[in-house]
């Protein structure tokens, strides 16, 4: 109960306050008399403190004294966070200098006026009355809440069914998140979702900023918000936000938030052990498709409408794998990947549903497939790519949703694109492109990047050539010993390639590779020696500038 509520005992009519106003709102669990001078070592958080004052005068002989002893329980009592003291005024104690009443009110320490006839006894027995009461109550509201989470799940309820009970029994906002911050279910209002997003907790694309909100109560305005993980087997499934826009979250609000996540865990494993079967069969399925061996168009139509899915076209296959962590990062053993996985599907699965929920897509085990509808025109495209893509603006306001500001722990990762497919027949050549656009992009821009197939340029062409070795032999049949892994042959093909890159401004080249003029006339000298006269003969350059980039693509 709080401290206004228990001023509201009969027994403490006639009480006044007589500093600490602020903290009238405090919470009392429990009443202490003082009996003793140094009581402040042995009182407790929430605790209502009340003496006759007699304790204060017979430890102190003069006045003074007794003013500096009560300065120092007040601050005592308000580092101990006791709820109020209440003091007998009159009697033992006189009056409570203004110096004092100054430090309780910045304190913050309510110092209560106690009427003179008040017995202790009364005052324990009634208080604990109403505390008894209300403990009963709140216990009550506890089960009650639990029964009725119990009865929708075994029900068939859902999440956002669970997150309105908690709401209305517990009269504040709830949102149930994945543990990177997407909202999955959620029963707040209007207001409190403006008041949420003031307070900078919502990024751009809608994503809770899980990162920011506490397990120990946050103030938020004039309310606090808190959090509550949902957990399963050692396992993180969820997250589990409170949000009161008015009041103190109380720690009994904190222990019925608790069997919700409890009763949430249920729900969610249940929903994982159904959505995994799921996945999998939606993911066989997809495989068959791109592999070829789903059988005919019709069938594969057919066998798509049942699973919710439209096989629309034209349309591009996209392919999304999470990069290897950093070096700084450390190794991810395979159950951490595992979750990675999971995580990703499910906001690429929650990003795509609010696009088109059916589209298809499924997890590969290590990447995320997708077969995206693009416009008939490429009026959605770029207007500044030198070969516009149909879709791809609208491709890459998926990528930014599933990306999101890298909170929540989301991993980076790299994405490619095929080009535009017209038939259920091209799936297979097109699954084969976007997996290629997400390896050489990988290696030439680097991860988190996104490649279309179309934008790979010579790379394109290598990706067409149906043996990868006869490639390797290629680059080898140019190159020579260049293309050895030792330092040498390094060093030379860097230099070459500086030339190539420069149209042989050997002047040029000097100066990037800080080498004297000299000194590069000779390296050509020796290039030219084990290649052939490259700069001269400009079909000679090609083959090496290609035999270059085969080179840099297989290592």
């Amino acid at each position: 109960m709080t401290l206004r509520q228990i001023l509201q005992i009969p027994c403490l009519s006639g009480t006044t306050v007589v500093a600490g106003a602020s903290g009238l709102d405090a919470r009392v669990s429990r009443i202490n008399v003082m009996e003793v001078p140094d009581v402040a070592d042995w009182v407790k958080p929430d605790e209502l403190l009340v003496t006759t004052g007699y304790p204060l005068s017979s430890s102190t002989s003069s006045s003074t004294e007794q003013h500096a002893a009560l300065l120092d329980l007040v601050r005592d009592l308000s580092r101990r966070h006791v709820a109020a003291l209440g003091i007998k005024i009159g009697r033992y104690l006189q009056d409570i200098p203004a110096d004092v009443r100054d430090l309780a009110d910045d304190l913050g320490l309510p110092l209560l006026g106690l009427p003179p006839q008040l017995a202790f006894d009364d005052l324990m027995q009634q208080a604990h009355h109403r505390l008894y009461d209300a403990q009963a109550a709140v216990l009550e509201r506890i089960d009650a809440l639990h029964e009725a989470l119990a009865r929708l799940v075994l029900e068939g309820g859902d999440l956002d069914q669970i997150a309105a009970e908690v709401a209305r029994v517990l009269s504040v906002g709830v949102l149930l998140t994945t543990t990177d911050g997407r909202v999955q279910a959620e029963a707040v209002t209007p207001q409190m979702r403006a008041e949420l997003e003031a307070a900078d907790l919502f990024s751009p694309d809608g994503r809770l900023r899980v990162e920011r909100v506490d397990t120990q109560s946050t103030s938020v305005g004039a309310g606090q918000i808190l959090l509550r993980p949902v957990v399963a087997g050692g396992n993180n499934l969820a997250r589990l936000v409170c949000f009161s826009p008015d009041a103190v979250i109380t720690s009994d609000d904190v222990h019925a938030l608790e069997r919700a996540a409890t009763v949430a865990a249920l729900l969610i494993t249940r929903q994982q052990a159904v959505g995994v079967v799921e996945s999998k069969y939606r993911g066989d399925f997809l495989r068959d498709v791109f592999s070829g061996r789903a059988g005919d168009n019709e069938y594969v139509l057919e066998h798509a409408a049942g699973l919710d899915w439209s096989f629309r076209l034209p349309a591009v296959v996209v392919c999304a794998e999470i990069d290897d962590p950093e070096p700084q990062d450390g190794a991810a053993n395979g159950v951490v990947k595992r979750e990675w996985q999971r995580r990703f599907f499910a906001a690429w699965r929650q990003v795509l549903h609010s696009y088109d929920k059916t589209v298809p897509t499924a997890d590969f085990s290590a990447e995320v497939v997708t077969l995206l509808p693009v416009p008939e025109s490429a009026d959605d495209a770029d207007a500044d790519a030198r070969s516009p893509v149909a879709g791809r603006r609208t491709l890459t306001g998926l990528i930014t949703s599933v990306a999101g500001d890298r909170g929540g722990g989301r991993r980076p990762f790299t994405v490619g694109v095929s080009r535009v497919v017209r038939s259920l027949d091209d799936l297979p050549a097109a699954y084969g492109q976007s997996r290629r656009a997400v390896e050489v992009g990988r290696r030439v821009n680097g991860g988190g990047s996104t490649t279309h197939f179309d934008d790979l340029g010579i790379h394109r062409l290598m990706g067409l050539v149906p043996d990868p070795h006869e490639l390797t032999v290629f680059a080898r049949d140019v190159l020579g010993e260049l293309a050895d892994d030792n330092p040498d042959a390094l060093e030379l093909r860097t230099t070459l390639r500086v030339l190539l890159d420069c149209n042989l401004n050997v002047a040029e080249a000097s100066r990037i590779q800080f080498f004297h003029y000299n000194t590069m006339r000779y390296r050509i000298n020796k290039l030219e020696r084990l290649l052939g006269s490259f700069t001269t003969d400009s079909n000679l350059r090609l083959n090496i500038a290609v035999a270059l980039e085969v080179g840099d693509l297989r290592r």
